[in-house]
């Protein structure tokens, strides 16, 4: 056990005290963004919007995220990352805090959608600075640090609003929401100052190489787009199979999920660190984090014992562990080539375009087909990513 415990702590060792301050400032802006699980719940019941106003607002929120993501990204490559993060976080603080004051439905969906494109400016930006604080050998496991940064956010997130709510109201949870984003940005001031930071990396090229001339980086971003068209029907699609299927109830819905966040946080770090010390690509990597996903789905299909919903569940987060760390990895590798927050911003974009599209092919499929069709549908489209996949690390070999 002791063992155990000496590797866990080992496998957080020698990163930067810079990528420390990122993955607090990450956790409290996560934990801030408690507004999100309730935003549906928040529009049906307090602002009294049908169902139909709903799915629409949620749409805008999608899209605001791609081009947020998308306008990160060239303004990071303009600005710096340092402004970028500084002024998403503050304004997005102040932009939560404002919303609440919208009644009406079409000022509604124009608040959320300018809320995401200033949020997810946010995306690209801290990308690129997490890149700069790495030393060049813990850039995967920087990357994991603030993956569990993210989990830990959005595991408390929605902890704290449903106190919040049920004490307070929603009003409260949109002034948490706006101050926590507020405080991220003047940590964020103080403790990550460019002038006082540590740059371990920098990278100067004076013929940048544009992402979207990339192909192979494109062909890596769309198996990453087929990677997160499958991953988040675990947020939407699933938990409505376990329910209807299976006859779970929201308690054991959550108890599934949260071990989901609670093996992340407890195995994800020691995984990663043991994985890079083996002589395998990072391609490779992910190919077989997409196949533990298509995995899930189709023990999912094949069984009828309530059990094989935890083997799922630990198929697709074990997929999720690996595939995640080293994708992004690669994509900060690769953007190297050219303008960085471009190439960043496309890694996030692929990851809207699934939240855009995924949630509501999945409910439609779902109301057509039943679930199981629909599972052997996901089944294909991780295929069709292995394939893609199976094709870049070929191109790869290639150009090397």
């Amino acid at each position: 056990m002791k063992k155990i415990y000496i590797n866990y702590i080992n496998s957080f060792k020698g990163l930067s005290k810079e990528v420390w301050w990122l993955a607090l400032i990450t956790l409290i802006n996560r934990a801030g963004t408690m507004v999100i699980p309730f935003l549906s719940l928040y529009l049906k019941q307090d602002i009294g919007l049908t169902l139909e106003n709903v799915g629409v607002i949620m749409s805008c929120f999608g899209f605001g995220s791609l081009i947020g993501s998308w306008l990160g990204g060239k303004l990071t490559d303009v600005f710096g990352y340092h402004k970028v993060m500084f002024f998403s976080l503050f304004t997005t603080g102040v932009l939560f805090i404002a919303l609440q004051f919208l009644q009406n439905y079409y000022s509604i969906c124009g608040g959320v959608f300018l809320l995401m494109i200033v949020a997810d400016s946010f995306r690209p930006a801290s990308f690129v600075a997490l890149m700069a604080y790495s030393k060049p050998e813990n850039k995967t496991r920087s990357v994991t640090l603030i993956r569990l940064a993210i989990n830990l956010g959005f595991s408390a997130g929605p902890a704290l609003g449903g106190i919040i709510i049920s004490t307070i109201g929603y009003t409260g949870l949109f002034w948490v929401d706006g101050s926590t984003c507020i405080l991220a940005s003047t940590l964020l001031l103080f403790a990550l100052h460019p002038k006082k930071a540590r740059v371990m990396d920098t990278t100067k090229n004076k013929n940048p190489k544009s992402a979207y001339k990339d192909t192979t980086y494109l062909l890596f971003i769309l198996a990453m787009t087929l990677f997160g068209f499958c991953f988040v029907q675990y947020f939407s699609t699933v938990p409505l199979f376990y329910n209807a299927i299976f006859n779970l109830s929201e308690l054991h819905i959550g108890l599934l999920l949260a071990m989901n966040g609670f093996l992340i946080f407890a195995f994800e770090m020691p995984l990663i660190k043991y994985l890079e010390n083996k002589s395998i690509s990072k391609i490779n990597y992910i190919l077989y984090g997409l196949i533990l996903v298509g995995l899930s789905f189709i023990v999912l299909n094949l069984f009828s014992w309530v059990g094989i919903l935890i083997i799922g569940m630990l198929f697709m987060t074990v997929g999720e562990m690996i595939a995640f760390p080293f994708s992004n990895a690669f994509a900060m590798e690769r953007s190297k080539r050219g303008n960085q927050g471009e190439y960043m911003a496309l890694y996030s974009i692929a990851f809207s375009i699934s939240h855009i599209f995924a949630h509501n092919f999945g409910m439609q499929s779902i109301a057509k087909n039943g679930y199981n069709t629909t599972w052997n549908i996901i089944i294909l489209i991780a295929a069709f990513g292995i394939a893609l996949l199976l094709l870049l690390k070929n191109k790869l070999k290639q150009n090397n």
